[in-house]
């Protein structure tokens, strides 16, 4: 088996030639494609595919440039396909200019000196994004693949035994892939716990024996509330051990960080990112939830009727279940739900769900399993009540009690409650912690973007069909 290095080498050049095979596929797929359809006109004075050769390479070598340039030989452990087709876009767009700007400096006034056409230059540019993202996707797989049988694999030290530190444990084990062993736990601020089963290794004043000892390759430090002296003693400690070190970061320092310089009649001001959705910001979320989810509902509409008759018939009661929920500025709605519960489930007051709930109904046992039980809001979102992206909504009792316990808790209300959220596509969803899920979803408040949402929507859908953290 080769060595870390090697593999690592050999993953970087194999990406860089499919994506040289792949962008000259897509420019000879452009060459047929612009005799075959007569767009922007009928094609004239087309040449044999070999005389283009100079163009093709051309655009090979700067589509390679390009990508080198913008990091994108380098490879995440599990990247994020939506982020990473952002990134193969404009790298690609920029490479095309740059490939037509160098054929045409290179060989002008030259045997290799060609009249292309437009056409073909507009194809195969929107292929090269299509084929170089098609072949990224095959080589990630193989990639995570071969790290499962070991390929590049690396032992991996998580400091930190509380909730975040289970979580990255969860999410290593739920990933084969990622190419990482967890060595184990190390304790720290006096916490001394068994995760999950995987063994605690000792505490933090051992950090660089422990690391020696079991030949640990990376340290991921999950300890978001720790003091910063805190985090460079562990650093100090790390970097004796000759280790690559991932710090968890603190969500609301990197919140606090955006900050921009202003004045008040000369006086300086430091004033926080201004995060709450005004003018065409609002207007365009607010679209986007309104075509979505009639789209939704329009495609949709058989299996919800199906759905409505199937309650029916599985026990008495009614078909929607309204429960109040708070949304934004903190204000009640009614969210609603197939009924997936008895009629009486609430009868001694609200209460969490747990694990074989006899309240559950046979019918609510499967669709709360595949989320069909959440499409009715669906109806929240086209009256303005929920977006389809947005911090998941809490019901007024619970509300109450974690607004005390939890810093910042009620700032999730500076955004409509949504059907989805950046919380549960990473995960965080179900019996989480409480205090993390709010940390990702003020992470998104501060962090919205349109994008952000296509991003999330998309996750939410591979998610449902078994692909979770594949985009």
């Amino acid at each position: 088996m080769k060595s870390k290095a090697q593999t690592q080498v050999v993953f970087v050049l194999t990406l860089a030639l499919t994506d040289a095979v792949m962008a000259g596929l897509a420019f000879f797929l452009a060459y047929w494609m612009r005799q075959w359809i007569p767009w922007p006109d009928e094609a004239q004075g087309i040449r044999r595919f070999s005389d283009y050769t100079g163009i093709v390479l051309a655009h090979v070598v700067s589509i390679l440039g390009v990508f080198a340039f913008s990091r994108l030989y380098r490879l995440a452990r599990m990247p994020s396909r939506i982020d990473e087709f952002y990134s193969i876009f404009a790298s690609t767009t920029v490479g095309t200019l740059m490939g037509v700007a160098l054929a045409s400096l290179l060989f002008k006034n030259s045997p290799l000196e060609l009249d292309y056409s437009r056409g073909m230059i507009i194809y195969g540019w929107g292929l090269t994004i299509v084929f170089i993202t098609v072949g990224r996707v095959v080589h990630a797989q193989i990639r995570a693949r071969l790290r499962r049988q070991g390929w590049g694999r690396d032992r991996v030290l998580i400091v930190g035994t509380g909730d975040l530190g289970r979580m990255i444990f969860q999410k290593i084990q739920s990933n084969p892939g990622l190419g990482y062993e967890v060595a184990g736990f190390v304790a720290a601020n006096g916490s001394s716990g068994v995760p999950l089963g995987a063994p605690v290794l000792g505490h933090a004043g051992d950090l660089s024996p422990i690391i020696d000892e079991y030949q640990v390759d990376e340290v991921i430090i999950a300890l978001p509330e720790a003091t910063h002296q805190e985090i460079l003693m562990l650093i100090s400690e790390c970097e004796r051990g000759k280790v690559i070190i991932k710090v968890f970061p603190d969500v609301f320092q990197i919140m606090a960080s955006q900050m921009s310089i202003g004045d008040l009649g000369g006086l300086p001001l430091l004033t926080v990112r201004d995060i709450a959705l005004r003018g065409w910001r609002r207007t365009a979320k607010r679209l986007v939830d309104v075509a979505g989810a009639a789209c939704v509902m329009v495609l949709l509409a058989p299996l919800m009727m199906l759905m409505a008759v199937l309650i029916k018939l599985d026990s008495r009661g009614p078909v929607f279940y309204a429960q109040e929920r708070m949304g934004l500025d903190a204000r009640p709605f009614r969210m609603l739900k197939f009924r997936s519960m008895q009629q009486d489930a609430e009868v001694h007051g609200p209460g969490w769900t747990v694990e074989d709930d006899p309240r559950v109904t046979r019918l609510g046992r499967i669709i709360r399993r595949i989320n069909v039980d959440e499409l009715p809001q669906l109806i929240n979102v086209l009256v303005g009540e929920m977006s389809l992206v947005g911090p998941r909504p809490e019901r007024p009792v619970y509300v109450s009690r974690f607004r005390r316990s939890i810093p910042r808790y009620m700032d999730r209300h500076w955004e409509k409650a949504g059907m989805t959220g950046w919380a549960q596509v990473n995960g965080l969803r179900g019996d989480t912690s409480i205090v993390e899920r709010t940390k990702y979803d003020l992470w998104y408040i501060e962090n919205w973007s349109l994008l952000l949402d296509v991003k999330i929507l998309l996750r939410t859908f591979f998610n449902l069909f078994g692909a979770p953290n594949a985009y």
